[in-house]
């Protein structure tokens, strides 16, 4: 098995598309190759499946238009805990103080439903970090090994043609063109945004 970023973000793709198929509002994901290497303490540090479908929580948020965090993201509130609770996820009976509902885990069903999914994900996580840790001079390691353990850096607002946005670090975006599933244009971070940096 290939261990290099496009096979990683091929194979994240094709986990969003196994949530897709249970909930088709959900919208496609711009760049899986940015959530390789991400870091954040409101998600979780850990790239894993139940990272991706927290991910795919805050999608159907913004699909269906609802605030699902505050604290500048950093908080997720009751909204965000039942769309959670849609796609699969479990959490505990009280909030964190500063992350409210965002450590969620897989509850037995969604376990059952998505455990090919899950393991072919686990078996690409697992081979790229062999990868990764055996040649460090040559392999992606992620906006957040380049970045420290900041996060990743600072997201900006990059915009399409037809007008969508997502938010990117500007690393990500110069490594290759993220593509908008609508227009299909690339998204390009306004020069306003790029002369205040």
């Amino acid at each position: 098995m290939s261990t290099t970023p496009p096979v990683l973000a091929a194979e994240l793709a094709q986990a969003w598309a196994d949530i897709q198929r249970y909930h088709p509002e959900l919208p496609d994901l711009a760049a899986p190759e940015s959530l390789i290497g991400e870091s954040s303490s409101a998600c979780g540090a850990e790239l894993s499946f139940e990272r991706l479908l927290h991910e795919a929580v805050h999608g159907i948020a913004a699909a269906r238009g609802v605030r699902d965090t505050s604290r500048a993201g950093r908080y997720h509130n009751r909204r965000f805990l039942a769309i959670a609770e849609e796609l699969g996820l479990d959490h505990a009976e009280e909030p964190h103080p500063s992350s409210g509902f965002s450590l969620v885990t897989l509850n037995p069903e969604a376990k059952r439903r998505y455990r090919p999914t899950t393991e072919r994900l686990q078996r690409a996580l697992k081979a790229h970090t062999v990868a990764t840790a055996a040649d460090t001079k040559r392999s992606f390691r992620g906006p957040a090994a380049r970045h420290g353990s900041s996060g990743g850096g600072v997201r900006v607002k990059a915009v399409c043609d037809c007008g969508r946005n997502v938010r990117v670090v500007p690393s990500v975006l110069a490594q290759a063109p993220i593509v908008c599933g609508g227009c299909g244009k690339p998204f390009q971070i306004p020069e306003a945004a790029v002369a205040v940096r």
